[in-house]
């Protein structure tokens, strides 16, 4: 199975899996599913770092109105929530794999949560950004940044956040992103930030395993 491919890095309970670059879709949503269908309520939380190969996906309230120019890219239905979207090399997925009743959480706190680890994280390279209540996600200068899209099932979340960090931005314009028509999308390394997907896997990720534990 997909989950033994990865070293895990074991602490407080969270379990950080390194990041896996060049991951086909599918198969780590399987892996999603299965991990949070066979999890109990004594299981660690993990957070998962996913590089995707290209891909586009259809979120649960996602509309077909919304692909435009998909050229040769896959489009694949999921079962998180939200709109259509753009995953590929570059961009960090990040997959939090978190028991939400004994973090305490509801999903408006889960995503509360996820949006300020990434507006922290930006902080520390100067760059300031916002979230939007009525559009989850985490924006700088009106451009979006970040997409949050998630799955609650028996008490467990899976699916999260994709961060752009230095990637090909054009696959974008084949969508209307989040359902978005024109919506302005930019990415950590035209910013100033860092362009090492690695690197920014490894911070960010202890950035946000720190806010998960603050919440215990």
């Amino acid at each position: 199975m997909l989950k033994s491919e990865f070293i895990s890095m074991e602490t407080s309970q969270i379990i950080i899996r390194p990041l896996r670059r060049s991951a086909e879709y599918y198969s780590v949503c399987q892996a999603m599913s299965s991990f949070t269908n066979t999890r109990s309520s004594e299981t660690p939380d993990e957070i998962w770092l996913i590089e995707h190969d290209p891909v586009y996906t259809l979120g649960q309230a996602a509309k077909l109105e919304h692909i435009l120019n998909p050229g040769d890219i896959p489009i694949i239905k999921t079962d998180r929530g939200g709109q259509i979207t753009y995953h590929g090399p570059g961009q960090l997925v990040v997959y939090p794999l978190l028991n939400l009743r004994r973090l305490n959480l509801n999903v408006r706190a889960l995503i509360t949560l996820l949006e300020d680890a990434i507006i922290g994280f930006l902080a520390t390279y100067g760059i300031q950004a916002q979230a939007r209540k009525e559009a989850p996600g985490v924006y700088v200068n009106n451009a979006k940044i970040a997409s949050i899209g998630l799955r609650i099932r028996r008490g467990f979340c899976y699916h999260g956040i994709a961060f752009n960090v230095a990637m090909d931005l054009k696959p974008f314009s084949g969508i209307n992103p989040c359902g978005f028509s024109q919506l302005a999308i930019t990415q950590l390394s035209d910013l100033g930030g860092p362009k090492d997907l690695e690197m920014v896997a490894n911070t960010f990720s202890e950035q946000l395993k720190k806010n998960i534990v603050a919440k215990k």
